[in-house]
């Protein structure tokens, strides 16, 4: 898809205007988010995700259409782990409820300007070096099984590890103990300290970083095209915060999510060779983004309905034992 440096220009544009609008109109003043707060909000971001895909239909044609839905299908799932790693900072840090919604927009702010330089990096290489494609795709092989064994784990770290930079920003800077509203610097004896409220943000960015490098890879897995990427990853990330207040209480009882991430995950490292192949002249057969989205959408729905299953019969074997205890 031939893209102009207008219409990248009017893009970023339109996403920082929307960006705005749900800030002053849902964001600015902190408060608790209600179930229906969180769900209105996830509709307007999938509502617009598909006006952008039926714009893309429209002007580009249905291969640009069908490769962003793709891509904006796959980030959001994956985009779905990040919540247990977010559940896990936001408790470590102690975030109080109301300001939990700041937090997490500027966060996935930072997240998204990282993704954004990822992205850049990944298609200059793609575009000077075809043979990429296999490094991508047994990478994403890899991860998936790395997923399949972290899932079948008896026990798993459910504790969250600052990463290095983090470290680092704590040594250098210091910092208060109590949050100060919204304020990520104070002035107390003379001394500016940051607040708790920048580290957990840097916290969230940052450590989305881990996640962009299974889920850059798989995006370029179903396009090559930067426009598609960052657009997908944008709308994915852009509804990621209204997502973490609406299924928050769910997360746990999708007990099957990681087998299905992994089979994505793997099933796009698939898609790659395949391709690094056929680039390399060998006559293999490629798999369309009909087949692609077809087999993304299929493994979601079921993931999520076994997930459901398993979680309900656990609830029922638990209230047994605990009928039997008694």
């Amino acid at each position: 898809m031939d893209v102009s440096l207008t219409l990248w220009v009017l893009t970023i544009v339109g996403l920082s205007a929307l960006i705005a609008i749900d800030f002053f109109i849902g964001g600015r003043k902190p408060h608790d988010v209600s179930i229906k707060e969180a769900g209105t909000w996830t509709v307007v971001w999938i509502v617009l995700a598909g006006l952008f895909a039926l714009g893309l239909w429209v002007f580009g044609g249905g291969q640009p259409a069908g490769e962003f839905t793709a891509g904006y299908i796959t980030e959001k799932s994956l985009s779905v782990d990040n919540l247990f790693v977010f559940v896990l900072i936001m408790s470590k840090f102690a975030v109080p409820s109301i300001y939990q919604q700041r937090v997490l927009m500027v966060g996935v702010l930072i997240a998204l300007v990282l993704r954004a330089v990822f992205i850049g990096a990944g298609a200059a290489i793609i575009a000077n070096f075809a043979w990429v494609f296999y490094i991508f795709g047994a990478f994403l092989i890899w991860t998936a099984w790395k997923l399949i064994q972290e899932a079948r784990a008896e026990e798993q770290d459910e504790e969250f590890e600052e990463n290095r930079f983090l470290k680092l920003v704590e040594r250098r800077f210091p910092s208060t103990d109590q949050y100060h509203g919204t304020k990520l610097f104070i002035v107390q004896n003379g001394k500016r300290l940051i607040t708790p409220m920048l580290i957990v943000m840097l916290a969230i960015g940052t450590t989305d970083v881990l996640f962009a490098l299974d889920s850059i890879p798989a995006i370029f897995g179903l396009t090559q095209d930067p426009y598609i990427v960052f657009t997908a990853n944008a709308f994915a990330l852009m509804g990621l915060r209204q997502l973490y207040f609406l299924i928050g209480g769910l997360l746990k009882k999708l007990v099957h999510l990681s087998y299905g991430l992994s089979i994505i995950l793997g099933f796009i490292g698939v898609k790659l060779v395949l391709h690094a192949l056929h680039e390399s002249g060998v006559h293999v057969p490629e798999i369309s983004i009909p087949v692609s989205l077809g087999v993304i959408c299929a493994v979601l729905v079921v993931t999520t309905i076994t997930s459901l299953r398993a979680s309900k019969k656990q609830a029922q074997a638990d209230a047994e034992k605990d009928s039997v205890d008694v």
